[in-house]
Order: structure tokens, then sequence, then C-alpha cells
């Protein structure tokens, strides 16, 4: 008999993508005992080394995804300056590993779930093909970032799938009569363009290709834009049952476009392209997609509809593709662009009908039309944030996700804007302990450093000199609990080298013989002190940076103190200013 593993936890996170992981971080990060479970040997899903889909999201000046994604860019251009992926899966699988608070099961992958009878799920098993032996998790609460909502039909957790009508909603995207037809998956390429003549030969099985196949998605190989992405499959079927038959149909379409790139004639310098990646495992854009007690459509995104529940935003124009992919005979996708950000509520992260469910990523609370744009991995992963931040709240109040919208929505709410996750036109109100408090440069009361402590995070900077100390002073010693201190990641990349692709997505598809190698932001802090004079008198220091990486720096006080300090005593290469957003105490 096999043997079964038991754990026990407050959350169980079902799917490792960048929504499961975001979730299960900021879970832990905020105290919960998290098991994060998920069926592939590496973290990120999508945005993995397996399939190499890039991670996209809202798009315009100033807004981008911060938080716990930001976290992990700032890290990828320092460790990873080349973009290579197996660097790229370090940095996820580190980003879990460090948290002491999650137990990671790879190679694991959820089969069943028990459940109460009052709709509460008790526990989830999974197989771990490693070490083959059945896992089986406890948790007062779960979530379903598994991308295809695997505890849907485990937990009979109510879902849709397919296109809603457009009578349905009022949706001017969707279609006359509803179906259960999806977008597709895809098989990526990726190659190298090097100095030496490189030869192909196709298998068997690939599919050959002619110009009029080609001549609405043709290979574009001098672009940095060109991943392939429309060499989709798998959306006039069930994009779940179907996948490894499409699969197996993506992997013969893949060689034949390599072999058409290669071999056809029409592409200069196809000689000196080498193929590195064609990806066996599909990356999937849709399929189950859960139901909340809010189903958000079209008409919200584009009308801008502000939520009073507001914790995570979108801003990936409505991008629908035909469920006929490559086959379709028209150009493969249709584009709208929406309000970037747009504000997407708390209730479509939790179940309707299962009490502890939550969920985050493509499969949240949404129409068809508007998972058309929700369905990026950016926006993906503010959402699991959300959740996990929820989650936490949840198991501190011995509540569950319903209970978190009726009682505790404003203190989820705060919790997201003091992470650095940007609520639209939810403004984060300042941190009373500073905004008592006298604001000092260089010991003398400083006004324009006010916007330091005003809560916008994103457009009021404030620029000073290394070595400059800024400072709170308190007029009686006051408790302190944490200093929080918001540095310019440069969110617009202008200070990266390379094109615009190559600046703002996190990964590359092809290798050019111009691939630009990266580097941190310009802007970015790299050295600083913090200290914290005592009741007493005494001077302690809090924190001394020599190589910071990130955008938002905590900082634990957790004493009385009459003064808090900061120093910025070096900036990363190429830059010459300490740049601030946000220094406050609480």
């Amino acid at each position: 008999m096999l043997k079964t593993l038991q754990y026990q936890a407050d959350l169980c996170v079902v799917g490792g993508g960048l929504a499961g992981m975001c979730a299960a971080i900021a879970a832990a990060r905020h105290g919960a005992k998290v098991v994060l479970m998920q069926e592939r040997p590496m973290l990120g899903g999508n945005a993995s080394s397996e399939i190499r889909m890039w991670v996209c999201g809202a798009r315009g000046s100033n807004v981008r995804e911060t938080g716990i994604l930001e976290e992990l860019a700032m890290e990828n251009l320092w460790r990873n300056p080349y973009k290579i992926y197996p660097i790229w899966d370090s940095v996820l699988w580190d980003a879990v590993k460090r948290e002491k608070n999650i137990t990671l099961l790879l190679n694991c992958s959820c089969m069943d779930a028990e459940m109460d009878a009052d709709d509460h799920i008790a526990a989830v098993t999974g197989w771990q093909m490693t070490t083959q032996a059945f896992c089986r998790v406890e948790a007062k609460l779960f979530a379903d970032c598994s991308g295809d909502s695997i505890l849907a039909p485990l937990t009979g957790a109510h879902y849709r799938v397919g296109r809603e009508a457009a009578s349905e909603f009022g949706e001017n995207i969707s279609v006359e009569v509803e179906d259960k037809k999806t977008m597709g998956m895809s098989c990526l390429i990726q190659a190298h363009k090097g100095s030496e003549p490189v030869t192909f030969t196709p298998p068997a099985f690939a599919k050959k290709l002619t110009e009029e196949d080609v001549r609405f998605r043709c290979p574009r190989m001098q672009s940095s834009y060109e991943n392939f992405w429309y060499l989709e499959l798998g959306g006039m079927g069930d994009s779940i049952a179907d996948t490894e038959v499409v699969r197996d149909e993506l992997v013969a379409l893949a060689y034949g476009m390599w072999d058409y790139i290669k071999n056809s004639g029409k592409y200069e310098d196809a000689d000196l392209w080498q193929l590195d990646f064609l990806g066996f495992l599909p990356g999937k854009r849709e399929s189950r997609r859960m139901i909340g007690p809010y189903l958000m459509t079209q008409n919200d995104i584009t009308a801008d509809r502000h939520f009073d529940d507001v914790v995570a935003y979108g801003g990936w124009p409505l991008d629908d593709h035909d469920p006929a992919g490559f086959y379709y005979d028209g150009h493969p996708n249709t584009s709208y662009l929406t309000p970037s950000p747009y504000a997407i509520p708390y209730r479509a992260l939790y179940s309707e009908n299962i009490q502890n469910l939550y969920f985050a990523g493509r499969n949240i609370s949404m129409t068809h039309a508007a998972m058309s744009s929700t369905r990026v991995m950016a926006t993906c992963a503010l959402c699991g944030q959300a959740a996990g931040t929820a989650a936490a709240i949840a198991v501190k109040y011995d509540t569950t996700p319903g209970g978190v919208y009726t009682d505790h929505i404003t203190e989820l709410q705060d919790a997201l804007l003091w992470d650095d996750v940007l609520l639209p036109h939810h403004p984060r109100t300042p941190a009373a302990l500073s905004a008592n408090a006298a604001l000092c440069v260089n010991g003398t009361p400083s006004a324009d450093a006010n916007v330091l402590r005003d809560g916008n995070d994103r457009e009021n900077l404030f620029i000073c000199a290394p070595g400059d100390v800024i400072s709170y002073r308190f007029d009686a010693p006051v408790p302190a609990e944490e200093v929080r201190i918001i540095f310019d990641s440069d969110l617009d990349r202008v200070t990266l080298p390379g094109d615009e692709c190559e600046r703002n997505h996190t990964m590359r598809a092809n290798l050019l013989p111009d691939s630009p190698v990266m580097h941190l932001p310009t802007t970015l802090c790299k050295a600083y002190t913090v200290e914290a004079v005592c009741a007493d008198g005494t001077v302690v220091r809090l924190a001394e940076e020599q190589n910071n990486l990130y955008r938002l720096v905590k900082i634990p006080v957790g004493r009385e103190v009459r003064e808090i300090r900061f120093c910025g005593t070096d900036i990363h290469e190429g830059g010459s200013e300490v740049r601030l957003f946000s220094f406050e105490v609480k």
C-alpha cells in the first residue's frame, strides 16, 4: 500500500503559477501557515521555463503591477541579466522556499477533496509522483489557483465554461448564442540567431505549412516581440479533456512553423537561426471560470466601474482569440483598449457556494469577455496577492471569505496598500504616526519632504543627495511598529537597455545578436541605513543595507522611539540621486 503524508495548514493553495505563488507568499507573510501544492516540478505556471508565456498586465505609464510581482521582477534583473529561463525558475522557487510559513509540495497533482456537511472543504489530496505518495492537506481555507479550477468538479463549486450570449450581460464583444467554446492553448517556440549556418530537418509528424497558411500569422524573426503566441489550438472542444490531443497537434504545428521559417526560402538569414526551445506543455488561456458573489463583466471594465471592495486591478485590452486558433481564416485575435487601471472587486475572488474557497488567476469570477482582459499573468498575480492577504485576515478572525467582505474589507484594503498594491479609486491613508511628527531633512523641517507621507506612492517623488538624512521627530517617546519605504524602481523601465519590448518584459522570446544585457534601474537606491533614537536617547541601527534590490522595504521597529532616521548612501550604477516615493512610520 502506498503511503499518505499528512499536512495541516491555515491555507492550502492549489496551483503554483504566479497567482498561486503570490497568494501563498502574501498569506505567509501575514502570519498564516500555508501549504502550496503544485503539480509541476517548478513554479511559475505559464511564466515558467516549461511554457514561457510573457508576464503581461496593465498598459500605460506608471501603472505597472507592484507588490510581490515587482519584487520578483527586481530580483530577476539582478540575478538574471541575460534573461535565461532556468535562472528565472530559480528566482521563483527561491521566493517561495525562503518563506518560513510555506510548505511547498512540487510534482503534486490535486486529485480529491473532502467536504464537510456545511459546504466547507475539509481536506484535499494530491498525488506526488516523485515520492509515490499521496499528500493529504487539511486546512481552514483553500485557494484554487490551478488555472483549470480543479476544485470546482471536486467540491461542487459553481463555475462557467465558454462564451456568454451578448444578451445575457449586454456585452458587445460576446457572441449572439452562448456556447462552450474557449480561447485555445499554445506551445511556444524560442530560437537564437547565430553567426554560422545551421540546418533543420523536420520530423515526419511536422505539419507542412504554406504561405497561405501563415498569411495572418507570419513570423517576424527580427522583432523582439515575436513569441509565436498565435500557434494556438483547442478552443473548439474541451480545453481540459482534449489537452493531450491538442498538445500533439500543437507540437506538429510548431515544428511545421519552424520548418517553414528555416526551409521555405521566405526568410532572410534563415540559415543563421537555431531552435532553442519548443514547448511540450501547452500554455492555456481559458477553461473553467469560478463563480463568486460578484460576476464581473466587460461593461464593468469598459465603464471603469468603481468598487467599494476593490482589491486588485487590470489594464490589458479585451484580447479575445477565436476558438479555432491557428485555423481561423482571419486575424487571430480582436483587441479593444480598456481603462488602465480598472478595478477588480474582492467578491470576484471567492466562491458563491463553497464557504472557505478562494480562487485567483484566470479562473476568477468573470464572464468570458471580461476574462479576455483579466487572464494575463500580472493581473492574476495581483489577484493572488489579494486572495492570500484576505485569507490571512480570515484566519486571524476565524471567519470565512464572505466574513472578510462584510466585516474586514477595510483592513484588507489597508494591508494591500501598505504592501504596495495600487487600488484604483482608493487612495492610501497615510500612517497617523508619521502624519503627526516633525519631518526634517538634515535636521531642518522640510515642507518639500511632505510628499513622503501623503499616501501617494507613485506620483509624488522626493529626491535628495546620497548622505542626506531624512527623519521623523516626535514630541515624546512613541511606540513604533514598522518603517515603510517606497523607492523608485522605474515602473516605466525607461532606464533599462533595449527596445520597449525588452525593457517591459521580464523575460525574452528569441535571442538576437543585439539583445541587451539587463541591469537594475538606475533610479533605485542601492545602500541605506535606518536608525531609531530610543526613549532613553540611545541610537539603534534598525537596518543597514548595501545591496538593495527592492522598491518596497519594510523594517521592524518594535520599541518606543523619539526619532526615526533614514539615510540613502548609494545608488545602483548609473544613478546619482536618492529617489523616494514614501518614507513612513507606523
